[in-house]
């Protein structure tokens, strides 16, 4: 768990850096920052579709699958409920929207091959080099999105610590399950994901991202049979 620790550590550093700085900067200032993100985040997402050998049928099936059970689940509708309640408790910021900012932030922090393979190599060797690397990422990440969607960016530190600590949990158990082709296959996947996050950043588009995530159960599924 160690490297899921760090990388809270970062996240809620960096976005209280955000914070304090959104305060100080023009709105054009914050826009930019997006920007960048945005930019950076579909960078990340081309390259980790490009460089996994996984079939592109097989990462087709995984989503349109994934999609289904995400619609069904209302996965989305239901994190919408979960930030509104929260917004409810601690109130909007002056700048940003808090619900967009947890969910967005939660899906830049846990989306990604660094993720997987940062808690398997944390859970089974005890070595959180890799999740230390991405803390040092989401950390600077945390800054640009806090400064431009506020309070909602801090919370989605929950998420890391629920998500990243259950699979670094789960990766003691069931560690034989994630063999390189389901590596290679969640890198895709979890690529597609990112790039179609990067559209909701630049807020050209209103893609039910959150939705898509139970693909990344399936597409293990199938490349573990």
């Amino acid at each position: 768990m160690t490297g899921t620790l760090v990388n809270l550590a970062t996240v809620l550093a960096g976005s209280t850096a955000g914070l304090l700085l959104g305060r100080r900067l023009p709105e054009r200032v914050a826009t930019a920052c997006m920007q960048a993100v945005g930019a950076v985040t579909l960078a990340v997402g081309i390259k980790m579709v490009l460089g996994a050998s996984t079939p592109i049928t097989t990462v087709l099936i995984s989503l349109c699958l994934g999609a289904v059970l995400g619609e069904l689940a209302d996965i989305e509708g239901r994190l919408e409920r979960l930030g509104r309640r929260l917004e409810a408790v601690f109130g909007q910021g002056r700048r940003g929207n808090f619900t967009q900012g947890f969910m967005t932030a939660s899906l830049l922090y846990c989306v990604g091959p660094m993720t997987v393979l940062g808690c398997l190599q944390d859970g089974l060797r005890g070595d959180p080099s890799i999740l230390i690397t991405k803390a040092t990422m989401d950390g600077i990440s945390s800054v640009a999105l806090a400064a431009a969607l506020g309070f909602g960016v801090l919370c989605s530190a929950a998420t890391i610590l629920a998500y990243q600590g259950s699979l670094t949990l789960l990766a003691s158990q069931l560690g034989g399950l994630l063999t390189d082709p389901v590596v290679e296959g969640l890198t895709a996947t979890g690529g597609l994901l990112i790039v179609c996050l990067a559209f909701n950043i630049w807020g050209m588009a209103r893609l039910r991202v959150t939705n898509m995530l139970p693909a990344l159960v399936v597409v293990t599924l199938i490349l573990s049979l």
